[in-house]
């Protein structure tokens, strides 16, 4: 919706019809007849229940839709019963009360005309007096009558401390009749029960509700958001003293209070505090604090490490070397030395890494460790963390490959991961592709449905950016020492004629590609321009006309730009809304959650949706827009999923995404703004990730400056994980 002409506008009216309400979530589409209008209004908003008959007072926004034309967007309402008899029929015969219909409905108002609802509340006994009610009935709709009052109390009291209408149905759906209890007596459990309120929001209602500063479930609740907060930034823990620090920044309270409420939340098992000694004196502290999912998570994933080193393998010994002669002839191709020691070791050990830039043969490796494997007759499985990824592993190697989640049988109603420990994976060998994206949580769930008797082979490179959840995994497993790691350095021939490849290794290696224009069949361009606007408008016709005409790219279906970061002139909020203006024509389309959707648009998901099966950076085009039914189609990789409207805060627009969510894609075409406003985030993985995702063309558009900044910052962020001394010590130790 667009074109706003008003802001907090009041409108008074009953509802006439409902067009559309979605149970979970409340959005609504109703028509009304309002105060001052002879036609019917249409009205757009979160509603608990709307009920034709039913009286608002409302505020919002009058927008025009380039569909059905003049909206009210509604903000905030409050209800009341009707108070004339043709509103209270309409009311009382929408259904919304249990033993009461149409007909019904017509009875009651004829008999009791205005006091209706009045006898309905207060006297429900002589409903007995109209025909067809008795005793059973009669009860049932006093009954069915609190109900419904008790959910507009609940309404009523949200709003009146400003909670909005969004979160009240949310809440509402999440306690019921208990709300009102529930976010008197502590406000912060919103936080942690109702996805979209965090922190900040629970300590507004809070302190709307008259809770203190120094309340100590304000205390405890601020310190989770803290850890939570550090977990999205990739810390697994977080030393113990500077989480102090920054509790007290954003809490305004003294250390002794902060310390308390860590040590109640140890006690409560919300978080665990571990003494780490020497492995954090270095860097200013010697105690550790972790959210327990995330404890319990990294001590795994050690134990299972060594659960896995310590059992028998199940696939029988061979001879290597004559296995490397026939895989050689069978493929067709001579393995490089290196190429080979990851083949021994993959036929020799439990559990290995592979680890190398683009152009240095993981594929090659991955095929030549399947065609000996299938010669043993044994269970093979290949995964990757992303849809993409999957499938490229799937095209790269012949053997059919899936995304982590659906290897685990992820099923939300079931209660999580349904392979693990109890119901392990049928497999002898687990292949997992694109291993630095994996994060914590995931690898531990993944080794625990890894079979004690499999091999393991992680397939990554270490030199990308870390995943975007917690943790360094592929990182701290290399620098563990405790499992066999195989490096692939040299770049192979045909990889050496790319410049993508070679400029790739130089970015790794420190070095500063050649910046010069490329030759005219070259895959690798850098366009120099120091103004922010002009890179922007460069990009812009890039996508749109230049590299279409030139090189027959779809600038929508092969060309992605990624960028550094979400804000600014070059980041992905403003690009994508340029390159939406300009490659997507559609006059249909749907505003939600601060972006505007149109028919057949790129899009990405946000985060993990484990009911529709679409996760984190999967990528699809909108094929459907349904006004009526409140749902937007999204086509992922050939399989559609419908997004409530209310839900598409789980979607943006992708013609341009972050190269943080481009990880474990690979696109025919990248366009990159590189430019010192980006100053915080030019670090050299981040260039090196950004440039290998390219497969046929990269443009770079920026300055010199720039890439010299990002190539020379060696320093990513740090990451507090503690996986890497784990794992060391644990295969010290007999596995548990």
């Amino acid at each position: 919706m667009v074109n706003a002409f008003s802001e907090n506008t009041a409108l008074f009216g009953q509802i006439e019809r409902v067009t559309y309400t979605n149970p979970e979530n409340g959005y609504t589409i109703a028509r009304m007849r309002v105060r001052g209008r002879r036609e019917l209004v249409t009205v757009v908003g979160r509603f608990i229940e709307p009920t034709p008959g039913e009286v608002m007072e409302m505020t919002g926004s009058w927008k025009i839709h380039p569909t059905y034309g003049e909206q009210f967007e509604v903000k905030s309402y409050r209800t009341k019963a009707p108070s004339t008899v043709n509103g209270i029929r309409k009311y009382l015969g929408s259904g919304f009360i249990s033993g009461i219909g149409p007909v019904m409905a017509e009875r009651i108002v004829n008999r009791f005309g205005k006091s209706s609802l009045e006898i309905i509340e207060k006297q429900p006994d002589r409903l007995k007096e109209v025909e067809g009610i008795g005793k059973k009935r009669a009860e049932m709709i006093r009954a069915a009558w609190a109900e419904q009052k008790e959910i507009r109390n609940v309404m009523l009291f949200l709003q009146s401390h400003e909670v909005s209408a969004a979160y009240a149905v949310r809440i509402f759906r999440r306690y019921g009749q208990d709300s009102v209890g529930v976010v008197t007596e502590n406000p912060y459990r919103l936080a942690s029960d109702i996805s979209g309120i965090g922190f900040l929001t629970a300590d507004k209602i809070a302190g709307k509700l008259g809770f203190e500063k120094e309340n100590p479930l304000r205390i405890r609740a601020g310190i989770l958001y803290v850890l939570n907060q550090l977990a999205e930034d990739g810390h697994v823990y977080y030393p113990y003293e500077f989480l102090i620090e920054k509790s007290l920044e954003i809490l305004e309270t003294v250390r002794d209070t902060a310390v308390k409420a860590i040590s109640e939340a140890e006690t409560d098992r919300e978080v665990v505090v571990e003494n780490i000694g020497t492995a954090g004196k270095s860097e200013g502290h010697t105690k550790a604090v972790y959210l327990r999912r995330f404890y319990v998570c990294e001590t795994g994933i050690a134990r299972h490490f060594a659960r896995l080193a310590e059992a028998p393998k199940s696939v029988r010994e061979i001879d290597t070397e004559r296995a490397l002669l026939w895989v050689e002839q069978q493929l067709d191709f001579t393995l490089a030395e290196r190429q080979k020691e990851a083949v021994r070791c993959a036929a020799q050990n439990k559990t290995m890494v592979i680890t190398g830039g683009p152009g240095t043969g993981k594929t090659t490796i991955i095929r030549a460790v399947l065609e000996i494997f299938r010669q043993l007759n044994v269970r093979i499985m290949l995964a990757a963390p992303t849809g993409r990824a999957a499938k490229k592993m799937s095209e790269a190697t012949g053997h059919a490959a899936g995304t982590i989640h659906r290897l685990l049988s992820f099923n939300y109603q079931a209660g999580g991961f349904q392979k693990n420990q109890d119901n392990p994976l049928k497999c002898d060998l687990l292949i997992v592709d694109e291993a630095s994206m994996i994060d914590t949580v995931l690898m531990y769930h993944l080794l625990k449905a890894v079979p004690p008797a499999a091999t393991l082979v992680l397939v990554g490179d270490v030199y990308q950016l870390p995943s975007v959840g917690p943790g360094n995994v592929l990182n701290d497993v290399i620098a563990s020492g405790t499992v066999p790691v195989v490096r692939l350095t040299e770049i192979f021939r045909q990889a050496r004629q790319s410049r993508i490849i070679v400029n790739a290794h130089k970015i790794n290696s420190g070095i500063i590609p050649k910046m010069e224009p490329g030759e005219p069949e070259s895959d690798f361009f850098f366009i120099e321009q120091p103004e922010p606007e002009k890179v922007v408008d460069i990009i812009v016709e890039l996508v749109s006309k230049r590299i279409p005409r030139r090189f027959s790219f779809d600038p929508v279906g092969e060309v992605q730009v990624l960028s550094p970061m979400h804000k600014g002139v070059a980041g992905t909020a403003n690009l994508n809304r340029l390159l939406q203006e300009t490659l997507n024509p559609e006059k249909k389309q749907v505003s939600a959650a601060g972006s505007v959707f149109k028919l057949h648009d790129k899009v990405m998901q946000l985060r993990n949706n484990y009911d529709k099966q679409v996760f984190n950076g999967d990528m699809g085009r909108v094929t459907a827009i349904e006004e009526e039914s409140g749902q937007m189609r999204i086509d992922f990789e050939g399989r559609e999923v419908a997004h409530a409207f209310a839900e598409l805060d789980e979607v943006v627009p992708a013609y341009a995404v972050s190269v943080h969510k481009s990880q474990g894609s690979e696109f025919p075409v990248v366009v990159m703004p590189l430019l010192t406003q980006h100053f915080i985030m030019l670090q050299r993985n981040l260039i090196y990730t950004a440039v290998t995702r390219g497969r046929r063309l990269v443009v770079l558009v920026g300055t010199k400056k720039a890439m010299a900044i990002g190539v020379k910052n060696d320093k990513p962020a740090k990451r507090y994980t503690h996986l890497a001394t784990r794992m060391s010590a644990a295969y010290t130790q007999p596995a548990s």
